[in-house]
């Protein structure tokens, strides 16, 4: 008679056994657990509790055995209300690790909400899984509601190992959303720490005399007893602050207009700078509208420059970034036309459509959306612009259901009924105000009002004019920080560079504040390039928005939104949706 194959595994076990031998443990564990497929398909046969439980049995199956992306499709799909309290806290740990292994920030949240229930997690599974929230948070760019989580955490461990992280995201806040944090002695230790590094307006100096006072305050606070590593690398640039920058500007030409108010706002950032005891560079200007790039070069090193900002033709960026590097550190004030920057020593900066057109297909994403329309104009630069946007989008994981080219001349009803024509869940829309203004409308009258616009800057005129704009009511857009500073940081009052911000808003043009408002970062900026060198994730809240260099030296800006209600840009509510549009 043949042994069946059950009876071998016993016989082979307790001939181990008898010997004095224990099998692996990985063994004991594969020859006793069940076959994830077979509790998946019992399951389908089983009361909703039973089912879930042999749905988590699966996941935490899969996951041991490697698999984790079956383990997390398991994991999130079960009904994890049906689970009891043990069960349930098993789930929310599995799916946050699976989530934080896969890099899915939204099942690692899908997993946190479960901290606001009555469940039996041991203090240190709770704060595992409050710091794996923080992590998801802090990827999907919620950069506030990721720091309050991992002060949570660290208010609760002292872990100096969140140091780095927490310093990213709070330095990465406006006042207003800092205030709001709380009250207690760790996060009001970190709130005047971002003042202090604030407060030294890219001085050196001026920074570690004051980190010195602040660490005498807070002697207990885990960053003084380790301070974030951004900060540390700024000891070795003690003595090597620009002191002197060569400016290269047309005085004539097509661009000669815009390098004027750019110089303004220049101008006005260096005298604010210095009434407020910042040393600051002196600036050279030399007249970029004639002569090679070299002969510029030449011009700015014998003036005795350290550095160069400019020049703003995109041609002349162009081949600068082509070159493999520039002879002086240098901020050129346009974008070129290169699939990358590769010159050493070459940062680019600029008021781009693009960087806003793949801002808001992140922000679209983080808001749940996953079909998206795009209504751009039809000429050279509405398709670099969708470009930008398509390829975020898609690299978000979002689907493009419809590419409308307009005619920006036209009317808006043609394009906005072919824009909704795929049912799209939302809208990206790049358009002037006059063209903006008639979209809500004309898709209102085919009945989808309730889908969500999302836009750039351009669709703003760049001051409050509710009777015109309340057509604009409930879409979204990204801004400037000084055209829209109730929404942006709650008040004139605490614009970033407030005293520059007065004495260049005398113009009524607000396209001339906003070249004033580039100036003004040029100059922080520029002056600020040894440090960009050596840390490459620092960012300034500027005048123009959250300034990051990307890994080429390209700056990329990272601007507030706003939602319009009664025709008036407000501060809009962060992953909201009440009529269908997104708030």
């Amino acid at each position: 008679m043949h042994t069946s194959r059950r009876g071998w595994l016993f016989a082979a076990l307790l001939a181990l056994l008898m010997a004095g031998c224990a099998a692996p443990p990985a063994i004991m564990e594969r020859l006793t657990e069940r076959e994830p497929g077979e509790l998946l398909a019992r399951a389908e046969q089983q009361a909703p509790a039973e089912a879930a439980r042999s749905r988590l049995e699966a996941a935490d199956i899969l996951a041991r055995r490697g698999d984790a992306t079956q383990a997390l499709d398991v994991a999130s799909r079960l009904d994890d209300r049906r689970l009891d309290g043990e069960a349930r806290v098993r789930w929310a740990l599995l799916l946050s690790a699976l989530g934080i292994q896969l890099d899915d920030a939204n099942s690692v949240l899908q997993a946190a909400q479960t901290l606001d229930d009555d469940l039996p997690f041991t203090p240190d599974q709770r704060l595992t899984l409050r710091q794996r929230q923080g992590q998801a948070l802090a990827g999907l760019g919620e950069h506030a509601a990721a720091a309050e989580a991992l002060l949570a955490v660290q208010a609760e461990t002292g872990d100096e190992g969140l140091n780095d992280t927490l310093w990213s995201l709070l330095s990465r806040l406006d006042e207003r959303t800092l205030a709001g944090l709380g009250e207690d002695r760790l996060t009001l230790g970190w709130r005047e720490l971002v003042a202090v590094q604030r407060g030294s307006g890219g001085d050196i100096e001026r920074l570690f005399e004051r980190l010195d006072a602040w660490r005498g305050r807070h002697g207990g606070h885990p960053a003084a007893r380790s301070l974030p590593g951004d900060l540390l690398a700024l000891r070795d640039l003690r003595g090597q602050e620009v002191r002197h920058i060569a400016v290269l500007l047309p005085e004539s030409g097509p661009l000669a207009n815009l390098a004027k108010e750019i110089r303004r706002g220049l101008e006005a950032r260096q005298r604010e700078a210095e009434q407020e005891g910042i040393r600051v560079p002196r600036l050279s200007f030399i007249d970029a509208s004639h002569g090679d790039l070299d002969a510029l070069y030449a011009a700015a090193t014998m003036a005795g420059a350290q550095a160069v900002i400019g020049p703003l033709d995109k041609d002349q960026v162009t081949r600068l970034e082509g070159r493999d590097s520039v002879p002086l550190p240098t901020l050129a004030l346009n974008y070129g036309n290169n699939a990358e920057n590769r010159a050493a020593n070459l940062f680019q900066y600029g008021l781009s459509a693009e960087d806003e057109a793949r801002q808001v297909a992140r922000r679209a994403h983080a808001d749940g959306h996953r079909r998206a329309a795009m209504l751009i104009p039809g000429n050279e630069w509405g398709n670099r612009v969708g470009r930008a946007f398509e390829r975020e989008w898609q690299a978000q994981g979002g689907e493009l259901t419809q590419v409308v080219n307009y005619n920006p001349n036209g009317s808006a009803t043609d394009g906005a009924r072919r824009a909704a024509a795929g049912r799209p869940d939302m809208l990206f829309l790049l358009a002037i105000p006059s063209y903006a203004r008639q979209v809500p409308p004309n898709l209102e009258f085919i009945g989808v009002d309730r889908l969500p616009i999302y836009g750039t800057s351009q669709l703003y005129e760049g001051r409050p004019q509710p009777r015109v704009d309340h057509d604009l009511d409930g879409v979204m857009f990204v801004e400037i920080p000084w055209l829209i500073p109730d929404a942006a940081v709650g008040g004139e009052e605490v614009l970033p560079f407030l005293g520059s911000y007065q004495r260049l808003r005398e113009s009524e043009d607000p396209g001339l504040l906003k070249l004033g408002a580039m100036g003004v970062d040029a100059f922080e900026l520029g002056r600020r390039l040894p440090q960009l060198q050596v840390l490459g994730g620092s960012e300034i809240p500027g005048a123009t928005g959250s300034l990051r260099p990307a890994a080429d030296g390209r700056i990329q800006r990272e601007l507030p939104w706003a939602r319009f209600e009664g025709g008036v840009p407000q501060l809009p509510l962060l992953n909201r949706f009440d009529d269908g549009r997104a708030r």
